[in-house]
This record gives C-alpha cells, structure tokens and sequence, in this order.
C-alpha cells in the first residue's frame, strides 16, 4: 500500500468516526422524546433533510457512481439508518399536524433522491458526468441540511422585524396625536342631540300650540 493510500485510509475512518458521533448526537433528544411521548417544540425537518444528505452521499460513495469512495458510501449508510429511526420516532410521537407536515417532506426528499439516481444511470453515461451530478447534488443538499434547523427561527426572525417597524412608527407618529384636536359636542356631529347654540322655544309652540 502507497503513502497516499494509507493516508487515504486513516483520514477516512478518522472522518467516518467523527461523522458517526454526529449522527448519534441527537439520540438524547429522542430519547427525551420517548420517555415524554411527545416531540415537545423540537422539529423533525433536520432530520429529515439529514436523511436526503446521507442518501445522496451514499450513492455518490458506489463504485459505479464514484470509484475508491466506500468509506463514504459505509459511514452515509449507516447515516441512512440511523435518521430513518429518528424520523420514524418522530412521526410516532408528532401531532397529527406536524406528522402530516414531516410526511410531506419525507415524500418530497424521496422523490428527489429517486430523480437524482434515475437521472445519474440512465441519463448519463460517462462517469464523470455522473460523478459531477451526484457530487453537485450531495453539495447543495448537505448546504440545505446545515441550513435547516433555521426553520424554527425564521418566523420569530420576521416578527421581530415587523414588531421593530411597528414601535419605530409609534416614537415618530405618538406626538401628532397632541395637535388634533376633539370634535365639539354639536348638533352636526352628535345624533339625536340639539344645537347647544339655538335658542330655547317657548313651551306653547314647542307643543305646538298657536
């Protein structure tokens, strides 16, 4: 074995350990998850969009796909199935609305990976074509799952924008209440009551006596 194959190795299973620890890091979580029966305010897209990542980048790792790359393939594999339990366990225990949600996705994730495998077998045929699409693929999917867990943060984000807007209009405009002045009691303006300015009808005419 050459210099360059041996550090090939070493650095491989180096990252596939690293790789395993953070695939196994939320199983406090779900444990949490279990022993509570309820998946609380946690959200179950990382996991899933995790899943995608690993899917990808186990079929990018195939020696058909990408040659010499089966450290890749093996530590996403397990990846593929440690998620899966994650995300079955988190449709267990979900509300039903956040399981409809969480399915939603899960078929979306699927039918994506399944487009990119279709795609790379029959719609390519040289390997490195293949191995740029799939590598491209894995790169964009893998930014989106690092991206995911901002999914909870993003509508708080927009409320404080809009809360901020809402006080910043309420210092500039709070002052111009004190120049407008409250209408007068009239006649003009009150229904149902006299002009305080027309003067009194004697007693006779208002009864409408001559």
């Amino acid at each position: 074995m050459s210099q360059a194959k041996a550090l090939h190795l070493v650095f491989g299973v180096i990252g596939n350990a690293t790789g395993l620890f953070l695939f196994l890091s939320p199983s406090v979580t779900f444990k949490r998850i279990i022993m509570n029966r309820s998946t609380e305010q946690f959200s179950g897209i990382p996991y899933v969009m995790t899943l995608l990542n690993c899917l990808l980048a186990a079929w990018y790792g195939l020696p058909f796909i990408s040659p010499n790359n089966y450290l890749v393939s093996a530590i996403n594999g397990t990846g593929v199935v440690i998620e899966s339990v994650y995300v079955l366990i988190f449709l267990v225990y979900a509300p039903k609305k956040e399981k409809g949600r969480i399915m939603a996705l899960l078929f979306v994730i699927l039918a994506i990976f399944s487009t990119v495998a279709l795609v790379s077998i029959f719609a390519l045929k040289q390997e490195k074509k293949r191995q740029l699409f799939c590598g491209f693929a894995a790169t964009i999917f893998s930014i989106i799952m690092y991206a995911s867990p901002l999914s909870v943060m993003i509508p708080n984000g927009f409320g404080c924008f809009l809360g901020a807007m809402q006080l910043i209009l309420y210092g500039i405009y709070r002052n111009n209440n004190d120049d407008v002045k409250k209408p007068t009691i009239d006649g003009n303006l009150e229904m149902g009551l006299a002009n305080p300015h027309q003067p009194k009808q004697p007693a006779h005419v208002k009864n409408g006596q001559p």
